[in-house]
């Protein structure tokens, strides 16, 4: 199959595309393996105040709205006084040496391995500029080069409740739109990417500034604007939450889309249009 440029009439199902910029592609492979480092790493600073507070302070005696924790025979998540036994998962767990661990997270989910706060910090504070950056970058040049406009904004037409409402039903029967359709963002995409663009991906980088005594010396306004730093220290787990969410979600769609060529558009930016039904 020829490749197809953006110059030349419309493709059709079969053929071979430009989709991703360079930029794009850069900036997608950067940002996970940065997210799987600051998730780890995020983790074992977690495992060591295992406990989630609203407001400006939070110690063991303060009630806490999420604690992982752990009684003599069980692992327990407690959210909002609601006790969930998580034992083998959360709270208490054996590691790989058959040692019963009584921690909130497990040493594989977490970087490093066994605990050790200090080098968690130095990894979550190292990557986390990295994050930052790329963010900034990224943001800059959707903006300039049109992509956020062009390709992630919904229409009018396309934030009607009848539109919006096909979509559900096309993704939940897992009807793909096939042809050149399949290189717009439908508009269930566009929620998705803006929500983790414009929300979650700039929360965590402000609730992550937040928590720093030094950054808020210079910036005293953040700690206002997240209602303390305690607050901001709940809001960074709860991005962090639901960008895990996303990503599961994602890569659930990219194995339904199929993997092998949704994976290669995000790596050579080429892409195969699926075929239109009887070709």
């Amino acid at each position: 199959m020829s490749l197809h440029v953006v110059s030349e009439a419309p493709p059709h199902g079969g053929d071979l595309v430009r989709r991703h910029r360079l930029s794009t592609r850069l900036w997608h492979w950067t940002n996970a393996s940065v997210l799987v480092i600051m998730l780890g790493s995020g983790l074992m600073i977690f495992n060591a105040h295992p406990r989630l507070y609203w407001g400006n302070y939070g110690a063991n005696p303060d009630p806490a709205w999420l604690e992982i924790g752990a009684t003599a025979d069980a692992g327990v998540l407690t959210v909002a006084g609601q006790q969930i036994k998580t034992t083998g998962v959360l709270g208490k767990w054996t590691d790989s040496g058959g040692v019963v661990r009584n921690r909130a997270f497990p040493g594989w989910a977490t970087i490093p391995s066994t605990y050790n706060l200090a080098l968690a910090r130095r990894w979550h504070l190292t990557f986390a500029w990295l994050f930052a950056g790329a963010l900034l970058i990224y943001a800059l040049r959707s903006l300039w080069n049109g992509h956020m406009r062009r390709d992630l904004l919904p229409t009018r037409e396309e934030l009607r409740p009848r539109h919006i409402w096909g979509d559900i039903k096309h993704h939940a029967t897992l009807n793909f739109p096939p042809g050149f359709a399949a290189l717009r963002y439908n508009i269930l995409q566009k929620f998705a990417y803006l929500s983790v663009l414009v929300i979650l991906l700039p929360g965590m980088v402000l609730t992550g500034l937040t928590m720093s005594p030094a950054a808020t010396a210079l910036m005293p306004w953040l700690i206002d604007v997240f209602g303390g730093r305690q607050s901001a220290r709940s809001l960074h787990f709860i991005f962090m939450a639901l960008l895990f969410g996303f990503f599961i979600v994602h890569m659930i769609m990219v194995l339904l889309a199929g993997p092998f060529n949704e994976v290669r558009s995000m790596i050579t930016g080429r892409f195969r249009l699926p075929k239109e039904k009887g070709q």
